[in-house]
């Protein structure tokens, strides 16, 4: 008589906290992460619509454990709280996916100042809050895996989305510098930048798009990036609507200055052609970029 067969689950036993997981691709990552075996603090700050709190319904339901925070992105200690929630229900954190996050579309120009610095604050700030509570508990217990949800407009920038691009961009050169710094205790961070369709996104994506942009289809990548088994750091992963692409910041071809007081913008332009058309190279951290820029030719 065959023995019956073991099922394998990747995250049984782990522990998850994800900032902004009421809604839209929140919800769909603490559901992924669920179903995975994970144990789940659902992040949202709106108690009275409690979009949190029917997550953790959902999670439930479905056979696994979750508990509601509420605890806003925003606030100085939103980072602690959430950490604290995770610690205070099972002990331990092993996953954190700093999620949450709002965009208002404006011209720069117009934009108040007050409303710029609102979005960089929950996006930018509050991830960094939730990060950096992770990062002190992961380090000590020799493992973690970090995932920056931030975007491609923080890659390439956006018109009428400056607030959002600029704070989208800080979470990149955020989660390679965790990257470098906790890799060698067992803490990896990788940033995702997903497409999909959500309430931020709904007004402005077409609706045959739109039908393609589920947000369970970014899902599958987050729950392998939060894998024990993952070994990846230090990552940009474009991903949705079923497809996926790894990104990166590269510097071209190193050219050299002409002798002299003067360049002009067409001596500005022409090295930087032939510098575009050189080899493009990566690089770990900026001091592998400096050592190496300042390598090439003379001394």
């Amino acid at each position: 008589m065959n023995e019956p067969r073991s099922v394998y689950i990747p995250l049984e036993g782990r522990v998850a906290v994800v900032s902004g997981g009421g809604k839209g691709l929140g919800r769909s990552f603490c559901l992924a992460l669920a179903r995975q075996g994970a144990r789940v603090v659902v992040n949202n700050h709106n108690r009275d619509a409690d979009a949190a709190g029917r997550v953790v319904a959902e999670i439930a339901a479905a056979g696994g454990e979750a508990v509601a925070d509420y605890a806003d992105a925003a606030d100085p200690g939103s980072g602690d709280a959430m950490v604290a929630a995770a610690l205070g229900r099972w002990g331990r954190l092993d996953i954190c996916v700093a999620n949450a996050a709002i965009g208002t579309p404006g011209m720069f120009h117009k934009q108040a100042a007050a409303e710029f610095d609102r979005v960089v604050d929950v996006n930018l700030l509050g991830s960094a809050r939730l990060a950096r509570a992770a990062m002190a508990v992961m380090r000590p217990a020799g493992f973690g895996r970090i995932i920056l949800v931030a975007s491609a407009g923080g890659l390439h920038g956006d018109v009428g989305l400056s607030a959002y691009a600029a704070s989208k961009g800080g979470m990149l050169a955020l989660g390679r510098t965790l990257a470098a710094e906790g890799e060698a205790r067992g803490v990896l961070t990788n940033v995702l930048l997903p497409y999909a369709l959500t309430r931020m996104t709904d007004g402005f994506t077409p609706p045959a798009l739109g039908r393609r942009m589920d947000p369970d289809l970014v899902a599958p990548v987050l729950t392998a990036l939060a894998s024990p088994e993952c070994r990846l750091s230090g990552e940009y992963v474009i991903t949705g609507g079923g497809r996926l692409r790894r990104a990166s910041v590269v510097e071209w071809g190193t050219v050299f200055l002409p002798n002299g007081d003067g360049l002009s913008p067409a001596q500005l332009q022409a090295l930087l052609a032939e510098s575009g058309a050189g080899k493009p190279h990566e690089y770990r951290v900026a001091v592998d970029a400096f050592n190496d820029l300042m390598s090439e030719g003379p001394q």
